[in-house]
């Protein structure tokens, strides 16, 4: 049984961590993947989701399998008795019976979590490979290096966040696994989804493309500093205002009075058609049409 638990866990510690937390508006789940095509994240049922780390075949199996026992549960039963501690227990049976009866086990752990119609009836189980099922409050961070994770996690999260703030916390959290390195996630690199408690039946929906990267710009402090104005006191020649008096020049043609004009000369550098301030638009402004930040946002996951 050790060979068997450290097997599993060696495998599990290869992957990358995600994590699931709540926020304002429901459940949060943030995993790194680059597949489009190999969800690490899924929904069970009307307000229940699926996360997973581990070997793919092997928890896409338990996935399978913990959608058909939700709907054959809610065809038997009704829609409500399906619940993600019910989907929990199972899969904790299931994963159990393979450890002991199984020459290997699965090297996979699950998050089955349900949002509620307050952020109280919210439930959040994480099952680990050898059936072990626990009841995960606000947020819980597993597979790769969890334990990292998830301090890093702890020192973030905090009750009622908005839905940036809970993305932020969680991409500083697995960009902080506790080694040197500090990755950079993009877009295409990460799998999100929200059970959000505002909709009505099915409440599982994806983070794509526009949004996703909306999100990511707001996670990401200001890669620029503004740029620091000229001071006020410091003299310039194109300036009318420079501080310093205008030096009187030659006559004019017409013989005037230095510093003034004649008829045909220049306007000089108090002339009220230079004094004017620029009109239009500031100059710079940008163009939402083409994405955040100027550029095309990124393909969807």
């Amino acid at each position: 049984m050790r060979d068997k638990a450290d097997y599993a866990r060696k495998g599990i510690a290869r992957g990358r961590s995600c994590v699931a937390l709540q926020y304002a508006g429901g459940i949060l789940l943030v995993a790194p993947n680059p597949s489009s095509a190999l969800h690490k994240i899924s929904e069970i049922y009307d307000r229940i989701g699926f996360a997973a780390v581990g070997r793919y075949n092997e928890y896409e199996n338990l996935r399978k399998a913990g959608v058909t026992y939700a709907d054959i549960t809610g065809y038997q039963f009704d829609r409500h008795d399906v619940t993600a501690r019910g989907i929990a227990n199972w899969y904790a049976q299931t994963l159990g019976t393979i450890f002991t009866e199984s020459p290997k086990p699965f090297e996979v752990e699950i998050v089955v979590a349900e949002v509620g119609a307050h952020p109280a009836d919210d439930q959040i189980y994480r099952i680990t490979f050898d059936g072990s099922v626990t009841d995960e409050p606000g947020f819980v961070a597993f597979g790769g290096q969890a334990d990292q994770v998830s301090a890093a996690l702890k020192e973030r999260y905090s009750d009622d966040m908005s839905l940036s703030e809970a993305f932020a916390a969680a991409l500083a959290a697995l960009s902080a696994p506790g080694n040197d390195e500090r990755p950079e996630f993009a877009a295409a690199q990460l799998e999100v989804a929200v059970l959000d408690r505002t909709r009505d039946h099915r409440t599982f929906r994806r983070i794509r493309a526009a949004r996703l990267e909306e999100l990511l710009a707001e996670a990401r402090p200001a890669a620029e500093p503004p740029a620091a104005e000229p001071p006020a006191d410091s003299p310039s020649a194109d300036s009318p205002s420079g501080g310093a008096p205008a030096t009187p020049g030659p006559s004019g043609p017409s013989g005037g009075p230095s510093g003034t004009p004649g008829p045909s000369g220049p306007s000089g550098p108090g002339s009220p058609a230079n004094s004017e301030p620029p009109t239009g638009p500031a100059p710079g402004g940008s163009d939402r049409g083409t994405g955040l930040g100027g550029g095309s946002p990124s393909s969807p996951l």
